[in-house]
């Protein structure tokens, strides 16, 4: 099993940290370095400068996401990236939300599984270099009965095929996923629940496409912290977990909630939503279950983070990217080197 690590947004209080972060995990032979954005920071622009200043990890974007780019500008990030960086570049895309697609990028949310395999099949053919043409229900290339003409990719990548993820936690956005990507982004994973909520239905895409498990990247997500009071550390996490099964969506939509509740956190689930979105973010992280956060990360000493490793790679996880918690860059640093530390002890390196 393979480790990745996760900047998280630029902007969040750790900025001037973060480069620290990823050399070190280039310098311990981490796998890649993740960097999202949402209505803050962009990724692409953070991960060409973490790239600048690393030499061997990948940088990807966890995620770019697709209202806020047309496909052939995604196709062109992604190249460019790609060429610069001596071929590191990994490409992570997702929906995003109603709210920030609507609020921030002018763009419906609507028939996000449509909408996703259209761009990412426009994304794929533009990098093959070949004219670019496409007819489908939300992109048109190029516009009918006008001045447009088909055109091809001028960069050429260091390689011929980027690998692509898609962020996903539905069910029906999980098995397309894994009909059409290289790789599932996943988010709150649970090792005991993970076949269930998610694997088995990349398998069903997978399948779909008349294609195996082998060689798909299941990589989920997971905040990491090293110590011996559990119950504290576990602490560090409840506003983080609060927001996003509280109040990252609407009362109606929330990919987070219901990932929950699919966990079997349904009654948790709908407390944290209704204090979170009455303004209560505090009751809303009480609320939140000390069982559902140690499922969801990496907490205790080695020994107890080798543990868990285990059972992720048993449930089939290939890579496991870590967001390294701590109030100083040795802290974070220290999680690191733990990860490392934990994946030797339970055999996995």
């Amino acid at each position: 099993m393979r480790l990745g690590i996760n900047l998280g947004y630029w902007g969040a209080g750790m900025d001037g940290d973060n480069l620290a972060v990823a050399q070190e995990a280039d310098r311990l032979g981490y796998d890649v370095c993740w960097a999202a954005e949402a209505y803050g920071s962009d990724a692409p622009t953070v991960l060409s400068w973490v790239a600048a200043q690393t030499e061997r990890i990948d940088v990807g974007s966890a995620i770019m996401q697709i209202p806020a780019r047309q496909p052939a500008m995604t196709a062109m990030t992604a190249a460019t990236l790609d060429s610069l960086s001596g071929g590191r570049f990994r490409l992570g895309l997702g929906v995003s939300g109603p709210q920030v697609s609507e609020g921030w990028y002018g763009v419906k949310f609507d028939k996000p599984l449509a909408r996703t395999r259209e761009y990412v099949e426009i994304v794929r053919k533009a990098m093959t270099r070949e004219r670019l043409s496409y007819s489908g229900e939300h992109w048109t290339l190029p516009l009918p009965d006008g001045p447009g003409k088909p055109l091809k990719l001028t960069v050429h990548p260091e390689r011929e095929h980027i690998p692509l993820y898609i962020a996903a936690i539905g069910p029906k956005n999980l098995e397309q996923t894994g009909e059409i990507a290289d790789g599932a982004l996943l988010i709150f994973p649970s090792a005991e629940h993970l076949e269930e909520t998610a694997i088995r239905h990349i398998r069903a895409g997978r399948e779909k496409a008349g294609l195996t498990m082998e060689g798909f990247d299941v990589h989920p997500t997971l905040p990491i912290a090293l110590g011996a009071d559990v119950d504290a550390l576990a602490d560090m996490f409840r506003p983080y977990t609060a927001l996003y099964v509280g109040g990252m969506g609407s009362r109606k939509q929330n990919f987070y909630n219901q990932l929950a509740q699919r966990m079997g956190y349904e009654k948790e689930a709908a407390e944290i939503q209704e204090k979170y979105l009455a303004g209560d973010k505090a009751g809303a992280a009480a609320a939140v279950p000390q069982r559902l956060i140690e499922q969801t990360a990496l907490l205790g000493d080695v020994a107890a983070i080798a543990d868990r490793m285990a059972a992720y790679a048993a449930a089939g996880v290939n890579t496991l990217t870590l967001s390294p918690a701590g109030f100083t860059l040795d802290e974070r640093l220290a999680a690191l080197r733990t990860g490392v530390e934990a994946l030797e002890r339970a055999g996995l390196a």
